[in-house]
């Protein structure tokens, strides 16, 4: 254990911190993994950047570096820890963040985000560990098992139909955004001291703001290689470092570079950027439509690639906003670019949008037959649905508590002269059958969205008016 104060005093995942097991990790004997931490920790130390420090942790054996070190962390999704790195390291230029990733999670799930970022050549530090295996998750093939290497997935042994093992440090290499790129390994002490001076230097050369640099760290897996640690170690030597060739593979000498000024979050700032401004619009509502739902409504929009239910999601969305209430939108175009079915899921929340989706609409607004047919039965009780009865001949039957609108979006569109305006159609239709939103709300939505066409404004507000009267008189 290092004496660096990098690592916390005592390790709450075990035993709650309490005795002896309070000061162990949770890697087993002979892992790799322990003298990384070690090396990495002493690194922090004596670069005296512990505050600056944010250290990125995703899925595999690597996760748990958050409990040992006292650092700024966060945990990734499996194989994004690049990227959430890259988002650390813009939103606060002065941090010192590093990626600590396993093979499985690095070269096969991540290679994308690996590749992309190291291409970019931001000043971060990956710390790649390469034990040939899935250690976490059972001892699956990983990118870099070796050939004739059995595991669970390939129990004869790694062959030609699964490919050759990756060689990532050489494949980052050749990329030309990184400064710094070495393969080192821990199997004695003459390793683990290079080890630990590659380490120290892909650490400092973030720290003087030169560029992205990259350590493979040959690793011991005693569990999945069955071997006590002293065999493991000579395996490493004997069987890895023959096709993982140790050394350093770029280390090229660039002026600093990284001079990025933090991000401004101010909200005028950011308003005026998207071309907003701080003015609140003008708002119709008295208060959340509770008649719906006391806290959140939820309704989803279905139909074929270009029926403008993405659009007419949207402005539902922007009209919520507008009355100062949260709204999400969620597009989900899925492989039908025209005709099947694709889809937008719209939340409006009183206060905050917990889950953006609506597996279970209150309100369907369908502009073809196989949109009701799939979300119809989806429609909670006592919910709405809406749909364009130009087009759906036949509706399946649904629970009798849902109220049904059959509205003829395509017919009465094509009577104004324009059949896009259909899904304008559909916002009357469900303003008059939910009274989610005053009139003049979705109006102003409307209007606001065609402030650069605006000869089509009036086309749009007839169109409006027609879904509301269609309504009306089904009611009659």
């Amino acid at each position: 254990m290092s004496k660096a104060s990098v690592f916390y005093d005592k390790f709450e995942r075990h035993s709650h911190g309490e005795g002896l097991k309070g000061h162990a990790t949770h890697y087993c004997p002979g892992c790799g993994h322990g003298l990384a931490h070690k090396y990495l920790a002493e690194a922090i130390d004596e670069l005296g950047i512990q505050d600056r420090t944010v250290a990125i942790s995703p899925v595999g054996c690597s996760v748990f570096l958050y409990y040992y070190f006292d650092v700024g962390n966060s945990q990734a999704a499996h194989g994004r820890a690049p990227v959430v790195a890259l988002g650390h390291k813009f939103a606060n230029p002065e941090s010192v963040v590093i990626s600590y990733q396993g093979d499985g999670d690095l070269a096969s799930i991540g290679l994308a985000e690996t590749i992309a970022t190291a291409q970019l050549g931001a000043p971060i530090t990956v710390i790649f560990i390469n034990n040939a295996i899935y250690g976490m998750t059972g001892g699956q093939m990983a990118p870099t098992t070796l050939m004739g290497q059995s595991s669970s997935t390939s129990p004869a042994g790694r062959n030609e139909y699964n490919g050759q093992p990756m060689k990532m440090a050489e494949i980052i290499a050749g990329l030309d955004g990184p400064v710094y790129v070495e393969r080192v390994a821990l199997f004695d002490a003459k390793q683990r001291i290079k080890a630990k001076k590659a380490i120290q230097k892909a650490i400092k050369l973030q720290v003087e703001g030169r560029g992205y640099s990259f350590i493979e760290v040959l690793a011991e897996c005693p569990t999945h290689l069955k071997m006590d640690p002293e065999a493991t170690a000579k395996w490493v030597k004997e069987c890895m470092e023959p096709v993982y060739p140790l050394g350093v593979k770029k280390d090229i000498t660039v002026e600093p570079w990284f001079k990025r000024n933090p991000p401004c979050f101010k909200g005028e700032k950011l308003l005026s950027l998207a071309g907003a401004t701080s003015e609140h619009s003008d708002r119709f509502c008295q208060g959340f439509p509770t008649h719906l739902d006391a806290q959140d409504i939820s309704l989803k929009l279905a139909g074929s690639g270009g029926d403008g239910a993405q659009t007419a999601a949207m402005l539902i969305a922007r009209a919520a906003i507008s009355e100062g209430f949260d709204a999400t939108h969620i597009p989900s175009y899925g492989p039908e670019s025209r005709g099947g079915t694709s889809y937008a899921d719209v939340h409006v929340a009183k206060d905050e949008v917990l889950n953006p989706g609506s597996p279970d609409p209150q309100v369907l607004i369908a502009f073809n037959t196989p949109s009701l047919v799939k979300f119809g039965p989806t429609v909670r009780k006592g919910g709405f649905v809406i749909y364009d009865s130009s087009v759906v001949t036949e509706a399946p039957v649904l629970d009798p508590s849902i109220k049904v609108f059959p509205v003829p979006f395509t017919g009465i569109a094509t009577d104004l002269g324009k059949a896009v305006v259909k899904n304008i159609v559909a916002l009357g239709a469900l303003q008059a059958a939910t009274g989610i939103f005053p009139k003049d709300t979705l109006l102003t939505a409307i209007r606001v969205a065609l402030k650069d066409k605006c000869a089509l404004i009036p086309l749009n507000e007839e169109a409006f008016a027609w879904g509301i009267k269609s309504v009306e008189a089904l009611d009659k």
